[in-house]
C-alpha cells in the first residue's frame, strides 16, 4: 500500500487528506488499529526519528511524548527512583520491575504531564506489555513503534473503545536524501537533516571549565537530538537521561530559555516534600491531580487553595509553598544540561539557565556576543560546547 486516506487534515474542514509515497513505493507504516489523522502522522513520524536517534546515541530503549509536532518529553530507559515514580504517577505499580522501555516512556510522559495530555507516543523498540499498561492509563491519541508483543497489542486495542491508534513502522526504512513540501501551492525542497549528534560534534569546549562527565555529555546529546525534532526556536533542559523542560516555537531565544526553564523548575518543584505530601481526595482523577499540582506550584496557588476550591481535590487545605521555599528548593538542583538549536545572542540566556541548575551547555556559537556568553558561563562555572551546527526545524 502506497497511499492511506485520512479522516481530514489539520482541521475537520480540510478535506480530502491522505499520506502517500510520491515514487509509488510502499508506505513504511502500517495502521494496526484505529484511524490516525494528519497531525497524528506528523507527530508519529517526527517522534519515531527522535527515538531512533536517541537509541543510537545512548544504546538504551527510548521514548517520546509528542504534541502538535513538538516533543513534550523524551527519555532513555533508565530505572525510576521512588520520587520519580510518585511524580510520574506510577508508584501504584511495580515500577522497580518495569522494562527499560517502560521506564523510558514513564519518564517521557511524566516530565511535563500537563503538556503530554493527549499525546502521541513513539517508542524505539518493540512495545512490550509493561509499556502498553502504562500507555493504557494515560489520555493519549496513539503510538508508533517497530512492533508490538501480542499481549501489548491486546492491551492497546482496549483503549478509546477499541479506536486507539496503533502504528507499526519498518525500522529499516530510510527516506530519500531530498525532502519536499508545499506551502501555499509553492514547493520547497531541501536536503534532509541527517546530522549525527555524536562525540565529534561535542569536542569544542570554549569555557574555562573543560571537563564534562560522561553522563552530562549524554544528556547534552539527548538535548540536541530532541531539538532536531522540536519546532524552532527551541531550547531543551535535560537531566539523568530525560528532557525536563522544552521550550518550542518561540520567536525570542530568551523566551525559549525561560519557558523551558520554567518547565524544568516545575519538574523539580513537583519533587518538593510539600508537593509529594499533597492530600488528594480519594477518587481524584490523574489529570485533576496534575492540574491541581501545576496550579499549587505556580504563581497563583489560591486558584486551588481558596475556600470552596481546595475541597474539590484535597481532603484538607494544604499549606502554600512560599516563594522562598521554592527558591531554596530550586537552588539545590544541579548537573542540568542545556541545548539550544541556535546561538545565544545575549548572556541573559545563561543568567536564566543557571537558576534551573544548568552546569553544561551545548549551542552552535557564532554570535557577535559569544565572548559575553562565554564570560557568563565562566562566572557561573559552567562548561559550554560550541557545536558549530544549527538545528532549526520547521
Amino acid at each position: 500500500m502506497n497511499e492511506l486516506q485520512l479522516k481530514y487534515g489539520c482541521n475537520p474542514n480540510q478535506k480530502p487528506s491522505r499520506i502517500f509515497m510520491e515514487d509509488g513505493a510502499e508506505l513504511p507504516v502500517t495502521v494496526l488499529n484505529g484511524r490516525p489523522g494528519y497531525i497524528n502522522f506528523l507527530d508519529a513520524l517526527n517522534g519515531w526519528q527522535l527515538v531512533r536517534e536517541l537509541k543510537e546515541a545512548s544504546g538504551l530503549p527510548s521514548a517520546t511524548s509528542f504534541k502538535h509536532v513538538s516533543p513534550a518529553g523524551a527519555a532513555v530507559g533508565r530505572p525510576l527512583t521512588e520520587t520519580l515514580a510518585k511524580i510520574y504517577r506510577v508508584d501504584d505499580m511495580d515500577y522497580e520491575a518495569f522494562s527499560p522501555l517502560a521506564c523510558a516512556y514513564a519518564r517521557a510522559r511524566g516530565a511535563d504531564r500537563m503538556s503530554s495530555f493527549g499525546d502521541f507516543v513513539a517508542l524505539s523498540d518493540v512495545c512490550d506489555a509493561d509499556t502498553a499498561k502504562l500507555i493504557r492509563r494515560e489520555v493519549s491519541d496513539g503510538v508508533i513503534a517497530p512492533g508490538y508483543e501480542p499481549e501489548a497489542m491486546e492491551i492497546l486495542k482496549q483503549k478509546r473503545n477499541g479506536n486507539y491508534n496503533v502504528i507499526q513502522i519498518d525500522p529499516d526504512y530510510r527516506p530519500a536524501p531530498i525532502e519536499r513540501k508545499q506551502v501555499f501551492g509553492v514547493s520547497f525542497e531541501q536536503g534532509r537533516q541527517e546530522l549525527a549528534i555524536d562525540d565529534a560534534l561535542m569536542e569544542k569546549v570554549v569555557t574555562a571549565r573543560k571537563e564534562i562527565p560522561a553522563d552530562a555529555m549524554t544528556d547534552l546529546k539527548i538535548a540536541l537530538i530532541t531539538l532536531k525534532y522540536t519546532q524552532s526556536n527551541s531550547v531543551c533542559y535535560v537531566k539523568d537521561g530525560q528532557a525536563i523542560g522544552i521550550g518550542a516555537g518561540q520567536q525570542s531565544r530568551v523566551h525559549c530559555t525561560r519557558l523551558a526553564g520554567q518547565k524544568a523548575d516545575n519538574w523539580f518543584l513537583r519533587q518538593h516534600p510539600k508537593v509529594l505530601a499533597l492530600p488528594f481526595a480519594e477518587g481524584t482523577s490523574r489529570p485533576d491531580k496534575d492540574n491541581a499540582t501545576d496550579v499549587y506550584i505556580g504563581s497563583d496557588p489560591m486558584d486551588v487553595l481558596a475556600d470552596g476550591k481546595w475541597q474539590r481535590v484535597f481532603t484538607e487545605r494544604p499549606e502554600p509553598l512560599t516563594e522562598q521555599e521554592k527558591r531554596e528548593w530550586l537552588d539545590t538542583m544541579s548537573g542540568v544540561a542545556l541545548g539550544s538549536d541556535a546561538f545565544f545572542p545575549f548572556s541573559d540566556n545563561i543568567d536564566r539557565a543557571v537558576k534551573s541548575g544548568v552546569e553544561y551547555v551545548a549551542q552552535p556559537g557564532g554570535s557577535v556576543r559569544d565572548d559575553a556568553v562565554i564570560a557568563a558561563c565562566d562566572a557561573y562555572n559552567m562548561a559550554m560546547v560550541f557545536t558549530g551546527i544549527r538545528l532549526f526545524h520547521h
